[in-house]
């Protein structure tokens, strides 16, 4: 069993008002470490345009590495441009999942575009950096991963790990569209695909997380560490309808595994949960734990699923 002892928010996007691109929402934190300092790539978003739309970039932001509530760089522009017009990513870049590989910084990330008979539908692409994740050079136009015969519908959320001289990605299919009185909502399980060289990847289209909540629950941002001697992987769920501004949106859940492949659910050794009240005391989603100088962290969202930033977490105690 997991104890986290949440430590406070780190970053609030709506604190700063001199970058157009991001001005709400800090989403899907995934770090990176240096020397002297530790990068967390986010996805943010300017205000909504004229009618009412969102976009998507990724920035990031670096914290001390022996202080991460100090804040010593802001990223000055995205990592990522947008899409060309009819592209899959034309309308943002969320989530991002960076993993070094060689002299390369790989960043693997949901390209969004907007739909008529949906409100939107994402594919996963792939860049890479070479002064250090500053900027990203796309692989090419089109997605990596996109819907195919085992996953028709959504194909979101990467997450990047290295294991046994494997790759391993770990990502969010949906599985149905819900119709509802206003728009239709996705339902999005978590899925796995692995690949020997990050590029060409194998998928089965099985749903790896049982269903705690409901039929429809939604499973998102899989992050997957190895931690005595044991494959621990840390998501968000919530409810398929009426989850916004409410304790029916994302919670914190935990599964484990020997083998990578068949898991194990029980939230009850997550060992975090919202707060009584405060920022994250709706709801707290996409975990990204990381381990620094022998201690582990979590790096999470609060309510509205980041619109508020990102908080950070660190283990206190563990029971097998």
């Amino acid at each position: 069993m997991f104890k986290w002892k949440k430590l406070g928010r780190v970053f609030n996007p709506t604190k700063y008002k001199d970058k157009s691109w991001m001005r709400e929402f800090a989403q899907a934190p995934s770090v990176l470490i240096f020397d002297k300092f530790v990068r967390v790539f986010f996805a943010c978003r300017p205000l909504r345009d004229k009618n009412r739309q969102y976009v998507s970039y990724t920035g990031f932001v670096d914290l001390n590495r022996y202080n991460l509530f100090e804040i010593i760089n802001i990223s000055k522009r995205p990592i990522l441009q947008l899409g060309e017009r009819g592209t899959f990513d034309e309308f943002g870049t969320y989530p991002v999942s960076v993993i070094r590989k060689d002299n390369e910084i790989i960043a693997y990330y949901g390209g969004w575009t907007r739909c008529e008979s949906i409100p939107y539908t994402v594919s996963i692409g792939v860049a890479k950096s070479h002064d250090n994740g500053v900027h990203f050079t796309k692989f090419g136009r089109g997605p990596l991963l996109s819907s195919n015969i085992l996953d028709p519908y959504v194909v979101s959320g990467p997450k990047v790990r290295r294991f046994n001289e494997r790759w391993y990605l770990w990502y969010v299919a949906g599985t149905k569209w819900l119709e509802t009185n206003s728009k239709p909502e996705a339902v999005y399980k978590i899925r796995m695909a692995y690949s020997v060289d990050g590029i060409n990847w194998t998928r089965n289209g099985k749903n790896l997380i049982e269903n705690k909540i409901e039929k429809n629950e939604c499973q998102a941002s899989p992050d997957v560490i190895y931690y005595k001697e044991k494959y621990h992987m840390f998501f968000c769920y919530k409810y398929s309808l009426n989850f916004r501004n409410n304790k029916r949106g994302y919670k914190i859940g935990y599964a484990y595994s020997d083998d990578l492949t068949h898991w194990i659910r029980d939230d009850t050794k997550a060992g975090i949960d919202i707060s009584r009240k405060g920022w994250d005391g709706e709801s707290i989603a996409y975990p990204h734990v990381f381990e620094l100088d022998n201690n582990l962290y979590m790096l999470y969202l609060g309510n509205q699923v980041g619109r508020y930033g990102f908080g950070l977490a660190q283990l206190e105690d563990y029971k097998q």
